[in-house]
């Protein structure tokens, strides 16, 4: 079928465009893109531009990291670290003060905050110093990482084992009983979604580190985990629907009497995801142990309990393993 030949003046000056002619040059430059594009699929293009498709094409794989995040390090992992040191030169000296600006011990650096404050600082009352969060000179210096009897860097150790022997997501929910000054529970809020973590501590001067200074200085005030202070195992301030993934309590056990450990057990249960949900405690389980082993499995068959077994794991940075005791909900 012919074209039609209307010609349309859209000025009075009389500009006139023939329809045919539009629609034969709105072809031929398609013809051309698609030639050009073809072109550039087949790329004979400089090789860091090749370099940048290839890597764009395996998006689906880095995607699929992103999705499927390693928690624990691999034995890959170790042996980069440890050829870095090598290429490097690198041997460990003396632990003595190295030279430097102004190289303080702990001590020194808390002296020098009472007398100097910051090396560059504000004049006049605390009100006028800029300061948003104001943190006590004991917490700047980091006392409180030597409270454990063992070296910090032990928090990840515990992270890393419960998060994969629960096979945690960052979606998942955690209560921790006795968090102390976030140790652990720092590794679990990085993790997890906004207020997927929760704990219970009694301690007042744990709170404060914990408040003060590892969140704010850890870049996790948006992570927002609710941090509740209380004892003798009362949890109602999390709330009556919460249901959790992992709840665990490291060296928290020890220094309670038996009697109080069963009751949080039974007000825990409820709030424990029933089959995959799991319940860890550490070093030893001397308030079940204690009523003879028949008596602990029908003790905890009764709360709706399950023992599953006694499970060890090995520090990364020094000689150390912890002792982990796994239970799970048996009934829905």
């Amino acid at each position: 079928m012919a074209l039609s030949t209307v010609t349309y003046s859209p000025t009075q000056k009389g500009i006139v465009i023939s329809i045919p002619t539009l629609v034969l040059s709105v072809l031929i430059a398609a013809i051309m893109l698609f030639f050009l594009l073809s072109s550039l699929s087949t790329c004979s293009c400089p090789s860091s531009l090749q370099s940048f498709n290839d890597n764009n094409n395996s998006g689906d794989a880095l995607d699929e990291f992103d999705r499927k995040e390693r928690i624990s390090a691999t034995k890959e992992d170790i042996e980069w670290i440890k050829d870095q040191i090598q290429a490097n030169g690198l041997h460990m000296q003396d632990n003595v003060l190295r030279k430097g600006i102004n190289p303080r011990t702990r001590a020194q650096q808390l002296q020098d905050l009472i007398q100097f404050k910051g090396i560059s600082h504000y004049e006049g009352p605390e009100s006028e110093n800029h300061t948003a969060l104001p943190c006590p000179g004991e917490l700047l210096v980091e006392e409180h990482h030597s409270n454990y009897g063992e070296p910090w860097a032990g928090g990840r150790d515990v992270f890393e084992f419960l998060a994969e022997s629960s096979h945690l997501s960052p979606n998942s929910r955690v209560l921790e009983i006795g968090c102390g000054t976030l140790r652990v529970g720092l590794h679990f809020i990085r993790y997890l979604g906004p207020e997927h973590y929760h704990c219970l501590e009694r301690d007042e001067l744990s709170l404060m580190s914990a408040f003060r200074y590892e969140l704010p200085s850890q870049g996790l005030l948006q992570k927002r985990p609710l941090i509740v202070r209380g004892e003798d195992m009362d949890f109602t301030k999390f709330g009556p629907r919460v249901v959790y993934d992992l709840i665990y309590a490291s060296a928290v056990f020890l220094h309670m009497p038996g009697k109080l450990v069963w009751v949080g057990l039974e007000r825990l249960v409820s709030k424990l995801k029933p089959y995959d949900g799991r319940i860890f405690v550490s070093h030893n389980m001397k308030f079940c142990s204690r009523l003879g082993g028949e008596e602990c499995t029908k003790r905890l068959t009764s709360l709706g309990l399950e023992y599953l077994g006694k499970h060890t794991h090995d520090s990364l940075l020094f000689n150390h393993y912890e002792i982990w005791f796994e239970f799970r909900r048996s009934k829905a």
